[in-house]
């Protein structure tokens, strides 16, 4: 398929419904901005290694230096995504469907962000596109169980590597420089934690700017009546526009999740700063080899979590842990039954 951007202005032009589900999308992708790009810069501005202004641009560099590089090695996360549903071959029915699952993850992700809690856009997606596809087929013949699956993998695999990383660079760093001058070291932790919220960034756009570029995809092809793509090259423009829009809403929303991750869940330190982002920024690297879609937030936030028992386990306030955890668990069924409700809506209207 032709994905020039000149294509794409024209099948917008023609195509009203294909323009909703677009604009949805960048919705979307601005609120991941608000909820989840703040997660990798977060313990760089809590420390003071960095300004918040100054994160935030270095967020959206790195955001599209992750979409860039990782695109080209590996996208078989956006490939994923194109996969996960099947809205069928009714052009007119899927991009519906799609637009509703899309109006959900914002409601969604939005009033997390009003509350301040960094829930899961790429959990919040995946339940839209989910509830999104039952209410267009009746049932779970639109779900494509073996892509679905890859989501339950990742959700264990992020918490387990995020927390086990977290707990292991953690204590390595502390043997490492447990003789050290602690002025020397602070000095130096200040500039490595730059360089570990520029990996995070990295891979957040690596994992979260592919997932949303494939749904911008999926509803290029849904226009043009197929259900899905085996293959996917994503054009430099695109990459560009999702970057933007995601730096956007970083910088419009992103100072209270970094106060919940960065600040409420665990004290840290320069030096644990640092290790929470090499460990979470390692996690989602593995993942994004592997092809599995998982959660930035959940790798982040697992990793502060691992650090913070380092030092002892009462270091980590678990009564923010428990809100966190609580989001997270009802992202699934919260956000998929929005997107059922919404897609019916939607239906009925249009």
């Amino acid at each position: 398929m032709n994905l020039s951007i000149e294509y794409f202005w024209s099948q917008i032009a023609d195509n009203p419904l294909l323009m909703v589900a677009v604009l949805l999308t960048m919705g979307v992708i601005l609120v991941n901005g608000w909820t989840d790009a703040p997660n990798a810069i977060a313990t760089c501005v809590v420390t003071r290694c960095l300004s918040a202004r100054a994160a935030i641009l270095l967020a959206a560099v790195f955001n599209f230096l992750g979409v860039f590089v990782m695109s080209i090695v590996n996208s078989n996360v956006a490939i994923t995504i194109t996969k996960m549903v099947d809205f069928g071959t009714n052009s007119h029915e899927a991009i519906v469907a799609l637009s509703a699952a899309l109006f959900a993850i914002v409601v969604w992700a939005t009033l997390a962000w009003f509350f301040g809690i960094p829930t899961s856009e790429s959990h919040a997606l995946i339940a839209g596109l989910t509830g999104g596809a039952i209410a267009l087929h009746g049932g779970l013949a639109g779900v494509n169980g073996s892509e679905w699956i890859k989501v339950v993998y990742g959700l264990v695999i992020s918490i387990v590597l995020g927390f086990g990383f977290g707990w292991l660079v953690c204590k390595g760093v502390v043997a490492l420089f447990s003789k050290a001058n602690r002025r020397k070291t602070d000095k130096f932790f200040k500039y490595a934690q730059i360089a570990g919220a520029a990996s995070m960034s990295f891979m957040h756009g690596a994992q979260d700017g592919q997932k949303f570029m494939g749904v911008i995809l999926l509803s290029l092809f849904l226009i043009n009546g197929e259900t899905s793509a085996e293959t996917v090259s994503i054009p430099i423009w695109l990459m560009l526009i999702c970057s933007a829009v995601m730096a956007i809403g970083t910088s419009i929303g992103g100072k209270k999740i970094i106060k919940s991750v960065g600040m409420n869940m665990v004290k840290l330190e320069k030096y644990q700063g640092f290790s929470a982002d090499i460990a979470a920024s390692s996690a989602l690297l593995i993942c994004s080899i592997w092809g599995v879609p998982v959660s930035t937030t959940h790798a982040k936030t697992t990793a502060i979590m691992g650090v913070g028992a380092v030092r002892r386990i009462s270091a980590v306030n678990f009564g923010v842990v428990k809100e966190m955890g609580l989001a997270w668990i009802l992202t699934f069924p919260g956000c998929g039954l929005i997107g059922y409700l919404m897609t019916k809506l939607f239906m009925w209207i249009f």
